[in-house]
């Protein structure tokens, strides 16, 4: 079945449907990871957004279990050169075509993703429609142009009430902005005791739930969007442990008084490489984001950056002069990618002991 891909710039993408025969539209933008389809796809961060995917071939090893982000994806649409109708592995229980009709996604194949891809790198993100054939491009242009993308992503993506992931370690609130199970994971692999709450949550609420340290997830959108969460961070701010994530990181970044941009394109693959700038050691990490903390707009008397990305120089790592806080813009989770920023989780641990130890909590 023929469908076409429109962009707000009048571009037209002719392909073969797959998934879903629902229209959809959103904020059309690519990932640059080889492998890796099964979390991008149901990673919350890409709420209201078409993910297309620029390795050529998709769906190859299928769907399994075990490798998903959400339970529910969010994202609009997926848009790929080539989707294998035949997948081949041990775990594969589904298709991707399957999933994707299962899940009520749309997909599109047969799209020329190399050169949708430097349409994006030119103009920056744009809004598309997946849409049939028959649809008139001329009448989509005009309502994608009207069209105005939605803000409310983060409320969309975050549980609405508190749930207990259990441990014997330390307890960690953890705040979902659209949370990947990968950092749950991480925290449950080091026994620590998890509470999952919402976004809404106040300041006093999670000093009731008497954490050793509190973790600021990634999410979708501007961070701008979320001012009840920044006026939360302001409130547990040197009274408990910090460690932010990708949206977290931005977040906190608004607390401590900076400010945040939207990138031209942002950052979407698994190769993104960062550097620390007190050991000089780069990493090769994951990354989800559209907005970026503007580096000018730090008050250095309260922030220090840690962290720079290579490619374009912005800022990857923030870490507080006075209050034990520290976030980074990338997944050192991975989920996919590589993992060279794991031992982030273990600093996380440890500043939550040495300030016990310190007598703060």
């Amino acid at each position: 079945m023929k469908r076409q891909l429109v962009l707000e710039d009048g571009t037209v993408f002719i392909g073969k449907g797959f998934g879903s025969e629902k229209e959809t539209i959103g904020e059309v933008i690519f990932n640059t990871g080889m492998t890796g389809y099964q979390e991008i796809l149901s990673d919350p961060s890409y709420c209201g957004q078409i993910v297309t995917l620029t390795y050529p071939l998709i769906g190859n090893y299928g769907i399994n279990r075990d490798d998903f982000e959400t339970i529910t994806p969010f994202i609009e649409g997926f848009v790929v050169k080539e989707y294998c109708e035949f997948p081949s592995n041990w775990r594969c229980e589904y298709t991707i075509d399957e999933y994707f009709k299962l899940k009520n996604i749309p997909g599109i194949s047969g799209v020329d993703t190399r050169k949708l891809t430097r349409i994006i790198r030119q103009h920056g993100t744009l809004k598309g429609t997946i849409c049939d054939i028959e649809e008139n491009p001329e009448e989509i242009i005009k309502n994608l142009q009207r069209y105005e993308l939605p803000t409310d992503q983060v409320n969309k993506v975050s549980t609405k009430t508190p749930y207990p992931s259990p441990g014997r370690g330390h307890r960690v609130v953890l705040v979902d902005y659209g949370m990947k199970h990968g950092i749950l994971r991480e925290l449950n692999k080091r026994n620590c005791d998890v509470v999952v709450v919402p976004h809404t949550i106040t300041a006093s609420e999670v000093i009731q739930l008497q954490p050793d340290g509190i973790m600021l997830s990634n999410g979708p959108g501007d961070p701008k969007d979320v001012p009840v969460t920044i006026e939360m961070i302001k409130g547990i701010l040197g009274k408990i442990p910090l460690f932010g994530i990708c949206l977290g990181h931005q977040l906190f970044a608004l607390a401590c008084g900076a400010d945040t941009e939207k990138m031209k394109f942002g950052h979407r693959g698994s190769n993104q490489p960062v550097k620390e700038l007190l050991l000089g050691k780069v990493a090769i990490t994951a990354q989800n984001h559209g907005y970026t903390v503007t580096e000018d707009s730090i008050n250095k008397d309260i922030l220090e950056v840690t962290h720079i990305g290579l490619n374009d120089g912005t800022v990857e790592g923030l870490k507080h002069k006075i209050a034990p806080a520290f976030t980074v813009q990338y997944h050192p989770e991975a989920s996919p990618g590589p993992e060279d920023a794991n031992s982030l989780f273990d600093q996380f641990l440890e500043m939550i002991e040495s300030n016990k130890k310190a007598g703060i909590k």
